[in-house]
């Protein structure tokens, strides 16, 4: 991996971890258009760590007083909405794994990203802020993130339409998506630490692994303010459409064996 393909995929990573159109699905096109496609899921590993800087950079404020008040509400909030991820992970990891390794459904997953795209706009926008969530509404919201372990369903999506469900504003909608999914990229990372122990991690110069993270880090940055403030005005039915347009693309592709 050069520098130009580190940047490149960084830029991937950073803008469509938070832009609701799948990171893991367009990072596995990446990584094929590339021919990077033994990096796998280590690489994608790293990327996430740039995204996970970019939110704890956005998020610090919050983050500080979190680390003062270990068992506030919101606190609580995040752990109850990161359990459905968890058990997820915890019992398919294996599964799903393979299926982000082969990409053979991630045409249809993006069809799918952008039904529930489509559908979050004919959501009446309710008035919810965060510290109005219940414990309740934290878990469903999270169980919508849990849809995200297919390989191209947007998490960021998945959340956000999962808090509109729960009556939460847009704006605030997006702002816990994103919050919520700290402790699940945190988790992506640590789990991926096994295979750095074991030695079986691909052999990837550090100056490109620095630079795809760096660059992830800096557009996940961007991303994530874009789409607080896009959300609360604008219509998630762009990205649906974008989202529908690869899918068939891509199963078109597969169908005719060029993908």
């Amino acid at each position: 991996m050069d520098w130009i393909q580190a940047v490149i995929l960084g830029i991937i990573q950073g803008l469509t971890e938070f832009i609701p159109i799948s990171s893991t699905g367009h990072l596995y096109l990446g990584r094929n258009f590339f021919g990077l496609e033994e990096a796998g899921l280590f690489l994608d590993t790293m990327l996430h760590l740039g995204t996970l800087i970019a939110l704890i950079v956005f998020y610090k404020d919050i983050l500080i007083k979190l680390i003062k008040k270990p068992f506030s509400r919101v606190t609580a909030l995040l752990v109850i909405g990161t359990i459905p991820a968890v058990m997820t992970g915890v019992l398919f990891s294996d599964y799903f794994d393979g299926l982000s390794k082969s990409g053979v459904s991630i045409g249809w997953e993006f069809l799918i990203t952008g039904l529930f795209l489509w559908f979050a706009d004919s959501i009446k926008n309710g008035s919810k802020k965060v510290e109005n969530l219940s414990l309740f509404d934290s878990f469903f919201i999270g169980s919508f993130q849990a849809l995200a372990i297919f390989p191209a369903i947007s998490r960021s999506g998945m959340t956000i339409v999962g808090a509109l469900l729960r009556k939460m504003d847009k704006e605030a909608a997006a702002y816990f998506s994103f919050l919520l999914s700290i402790p699940a990229i945190c988790g992506g990372v640590i789990y991926q630490l096994k295979d750095m122990i074991s030695g079986s991690v691909p052999q990837i110069s550090l100056s490109s692994m620095f630079i795809a993270t760096l660059s992830s880090a800096i557009f996940g940055y961007i991303a994530v303010r874009f789409m607080i403030a896009f959300v609360k005005y604008r219509s998630l039915k762009i990205f649906a459409v974008y989202v529908w347009i690869l899918g068939i693309i891509i199963i078109v592709l597969q169908q005719l064996s060029i993908f």
